[in-house]
């Protein structure tokens, strides 16, 4: 479970770069830069996510060895 959660992190840091680098005259433009936000946002969520799929695994390990 844990690449999941690291391949949603890259990609809301990603979208969020791509969106800040290319994107941020149009997005002030069109009065679109909560996009950024939530990139923002969805990056910061994944690391409790994270911390999440790590303690399942954990325990899918732990309980398999026993």
């Amino acid at each position: 479970m844990v690449p999941f959660a690291v391949a949603g992190l890259i990609a809301w840091a990603v979208a969020g770069l791509v969106l800040l680098v290319f994107f941020r005259g149009w997005l002030t433009e069109n009065g679109h830069q909560n996009w950024l936000w939530t990139c923002l946002a969805g990056f910061l969520w994944g690391f409790p996510g994270l911390a999440v799929m790590m303690r399942h695994d954990a325990k899918r390990r732990r309980r398999r060895a026993s």
